[in-house]
C-alpha cells in the first residue's frame, strides 16, 4: 500500500488528470471516489493503548500484532485472540 500527502490543489489536479486520461469504468470510479474523500487533515490522531494490548497478548499467549489485528477487526477486548489456534 502506498501513502502520499497531497495539498488540496495537488489532489484536485490528480482528480482532473484521472478524469481526462483514463477510460471510464469501475476502477476509475473507485479511484475518483477515494481521491475525493481523501484529505490528510481529516484523519484523526490514532493511538493504541499499548499497555492493554501487551497485557491481552500475554494473557492469551499471542503476539501484540494479533491483538491489534483482532481489535481492528472489531472484536471486543474480552474476545480478542479467541480466533487464534494455539499449537
Amino acid at each position: 500500500m502506498w501513502s502520499v500527502k497531497l495539498s488540496d490543489s495537488q489532489r484536485d489536479a490528480l482528480i482532473a488528470l484521472v478524469k481526462t486520461q483514463c477510460e471510464p469504468g469501475p476502477a476509475v470510479t473507485a479511484v475518483l471516489e477515494a481521491l475525493s474523500l481523501a484529505r490528510w487533515d481529516d484523519l484523526p490522531e490514532a493511538s493504541l493503548p499499548w499497555d492493554s494490548v501487551a497485557e491481552l497478548a500475554r494473557a492469551q499467549g499471542i503476539g501484540e500484532a494479533d491483538v491489534v489485528w483482532d481489535l481492528a477487526a472489531g472484536m471486543s477486548p474480552k474476545r480478542v485472540g479467541h480466533s487464534h489456534a494455539r499449537v
